[in-house]
């Protein structure tokens, strides 16, 4: 077969173009640190990557949303912290309103330091977390959730909370609503709640009442109704929901002893002080009620002028049923902090876990992409003796001529 010098010139040149796109593919792969330059390199591993990287940028997104739901949680958390000292403060105050050596003077400035302290917890109720968003409205997350001053305050937000996707099957909530916070608050014990009737003219003192036997409960209503005879008090228990006599343990002229105990249907109160003719105490299953309108008895109560023993006795009993109203918001208050304390537990699990994705995803798109610098250093310097060689070759046959051997 008869080669052509263009044909020689021709192949030598592609010889050697060949050997130096592949040194500068190599010499790229090194300083870029890939083995692909473009998709088409390896379309397979090229398609794997992607995918891993998208799953890498969302977990990198989970991680950012983790720390803003952190951000809101932890301010939410610090803000129910201070609620719950400062009804720890109106508890001491109410307790110390009960000291009978007080005078209506000195009640008078317990009401100022309670209205202050009512205008701060309207202010805790209304804050906001780090992006300006009001922590206790629910959804409604731009609406100023609470309004008004004591004996009338209104609640402006949703019964819902905002959540944050903090990992690919887990949204965590940001907020709680102001409902659940403040509002839905058990009265009296949280099982049942008794109270002096307002036209009650003796000293008796009903206290909060406890369940003895939660089998024997029947959620109605009743009337403890005191009758006194020749100095002689007797009481009957009545139940309202169905109008019938209670045995306790009589159904009627049950002897009354100041600070016994009256027991009937799995309930039992005590009673203290001396109950008048006609006096009754009402017991009802515990409602909910806001922890303002706890407050805005309470203010009311210790407001009201105390002129005679009965005044005292009313006192009383409106003390006793504050605290009692007071410690069920406190505990209400406690138990979704407690909530909020085990979100944020949540969100350092998920950023371990999200750690350890971010760790994986990284080792995957490295085994895809990443060079093996060792066999690519060889590589190159196998190309570059390759190259070399060629070029050698090319001189020798391009440098031939018949007219040497002449």
């Amino acid at each position: 077969m008869r080669i052509s010098t263009n044909a020689i010139y021709q192949q030598g040149l592609a010889g050697m173009q060949r050997q130096q796109t592949d040194l500068v593919r190599t010499q790229q792969q090194m300083s870029q640190g890939t083995r692909m330059l473009s998709p088409s390199d390896d379309p397979v591993a090229a398609a794997r990557v992607l995918l891993v990287e998208q799953a890498s940028a969302t977990n990198e997104q989970y991680k950012v949303n983790r720390g803003a739901a952190r951000s809101a949680l932890g301010i939410e958390e610090g803000v129910l912290a201070s609620i719950g000292d400062l009804l720890q403060q109106v508890r001491t105050s109410v307790v110390y309103a009960g000291n009978p050596t007080l005078t209506n003077s000195d009640r008078a400035m317990l009401v100022t330091e309670l209205n202050s302290r009512f205008q701060e917890l309207m202010g805790l109720a209304n804050s906001t977390d780090g992006a300006g968003l009001y922590l206790f409205s629910g959804y409604q997350g731009a609406t100023r959730p609470y309004s008004g001053a004591p004996g009338g305050v209104t609640y402006s937000g949703d019964q819902g909370q905002r959540l944050l996707q903090a990992g690919a099957t887990r949204q965590i909530p940001v907020s709680d609503s102001g409902a659940d916070v403040f509002e839905r608050i058990k009265t009296g014990n949280g099982a049942f709640f008794a109270r002096a009737a307002a036209a009650n003219t003796g000293t008796g003192v009903v206290g909060p009442g406890a369940v003895i036997n939660p089998a024997a409960q029947t959620g109605h209503s009743y009337e403890i109704r005191f009758n006194v005879v020749a100095g002689v008090t007797t009481y009957d228990v009545v139940d309202t929901t169905t109008g019938a006599a209670v045995p306790a343990p009589a159904a009627a002229g049950n002897p009354y002893t100041e600070g016994g105990t009256i027991t009937f249907d799995g309930m039992q109160l005590d009673v203290k002080g001396v109950p008048a003719d006609k006096d009754k105490f009402v017991v009802t299953p515990s409602t909910s009620q806001s922890v303002f309108r706890t407050m805005s008895d309470i203010i009311a109560a210790i407001g009201a002028q105390v002129v005679d023993p009965a005044g005292s006795a009313r006192l009383a009993n409106a003390i006793n049923t504050g605290l009692s109203n007071l410690d069920r918001a406190l505990d209400n208050v406690l138990s979704v902090r407690a909530d909020v304390g085990a979100r944020l537990n949540e969100l350092d699990s998920l950023d371990k876990l999200g750690e350890d994705m971010a760790l994986q995803y990284s080792g995957t798109v490295s085994e895809l992409k990443d060079l093996d610098y060792a066999a690519a250093a060889s590589d190159l310097t196998r190309q570059k003796v390759l190259l070399e060689a060629a070029q050698k070759s090319f001189t020798k046959i391009t440098g031939m001529s018949l007219f040497d051997f002449i």
